[in-house]
């Protein structure tokens, strides 16, 4: 597995785990780094509301010395404001980069005229990555999507380029298809080739094979890996240890499952991230996929107390 320099950061891999709203909080990123990802993200965070001192917004950069590297990623449109809130938050928490959101498709997201509706504006992407670029003392990264045609894709991740950024992370979806359809790695493939900052392929990486496909289609730098991670941080190690050996590790049985489940209670305890909601999430992303569960889902989403969920995951011990 190689490892991927952004800027004057070295990661010891090239394994990332994708910044996702309501998904890669604190806990979640400290399991995701326990198995293997070379660098994780915070949430997607809105610089209007950091600049408001939204403190929301604000701890969602919180982070500590276990989890390094990590970077924090932010969404808006207004180049002054993602400057004054990335420097604010460079000085808070000092992470180890920033990141540029221009592919959120989300309805919330883009009729703000954020994520991936900026692609529709490439000079204000180059205006607000070479306004972050001049600001920032930490490397610099964007994640877009592709456009309906590879020259418009290409033109944006120039501009990107060439405003000052270190890096960039490609979905290989349009705005349109959300996260819907297959990703496109022609696209993917021939921005690399065009392009000298490193480049991360996303869309699509799901597990040992499809992660090995896509860094040997597109050669690219490194992979993002987003939806396949949720509930399922060991997927790091899988990936991790397949690129190094070629060999597929045995599948992990119930109580592997269970014991990362009760870590990410314990992580969010320790830090006094527990609440009902997100406990409820991860109950059912955790037991996704296990054997004999459908009755067990179902009476995790009825629940209305912490108490139940962890009385639920617990017979299943």
């Amino acid at each position: 597995m190689n490892s991927l320099t952004i800027g004057k950061l070295k990661l010891d891999g090239n394994l990332v785990l994708a910044p996702m709203s309501g998904v890669t909080n604190l806990p979640s990123r400290l399991l995701c780094r326990k198995y293997g990802a070379s660098l994780v993200y915070s949430e997607m965070t809105s610089s209007e509301a950091v600049v408001r001192q939204s403190l929301k917004s604000i701890e969602r950069g919180f982070t500590c010395k276990d989890e390094r590297p990590m970077g924090i990623q932010l969404m808006g449109s207004i180049p002054n404001n993602l400057a004054a809130s990335a420097i604010f938050l460079q000085e808070k928490y000092r992470p180890e980069l920033i990141d540029i959101n221009f592919g959120c498709p989300a309805q919330g997201v883009i009729k703000n005229g954020c994520g991936s509706e900026l692609l529709k504006k490439p000079g204000l992407i180059g205006e607000i990555i070479t306004m972050l670029s001049d600001s920032l003392d930490i490397p610099l990264t964007a994640k877009i999507r592709i456009s309906d045609s590879f020259d418009e894709t290409l033109k944006i991740a120039e501009i990107i380029e060439k405003s000052g950024a270190d890096a960039i992370t490609v979905h290989g979806r349009t705005q349109k298809q959300g996260y819907s359809g297959k990703s496109n790695l022609d696209f993917i493939k021939g921005i690399k080739s065009e392009l000298t900052i490193p480049v991360m392929a996303n869309g699509d990486i799901f597990d040992e094979i499809t992660s090995q496909n896509v860094l040997e289609y597109t050669r690219c730098d490194g992979l993002m890996i987003g939806r396949a991670a949720i509930g399922n941080p060991f997927i790091f190690k899988k990936i991790s240890y397949f690129l190094r050996t070629g060999e597929i590790l045995p599948s992990r049985n119930t109580e592997e499952i269970l014991a990362d489940f009760f870590d990410y209670i314990k992580l969010c305890r320790n830090y006094g991230m527990l609440t009902f909601n997100d406990l409820k999430r991860n109950a059912q992303w955790f037991t996704k996929g296990m054997e004999n569960v459908k009755q067990v889902r179902m009476e995790i989403n009825k629940t209305h107390d912490i108490d139940s969920i962890m009385t639920i995951m617990n017979e299943l011990i």
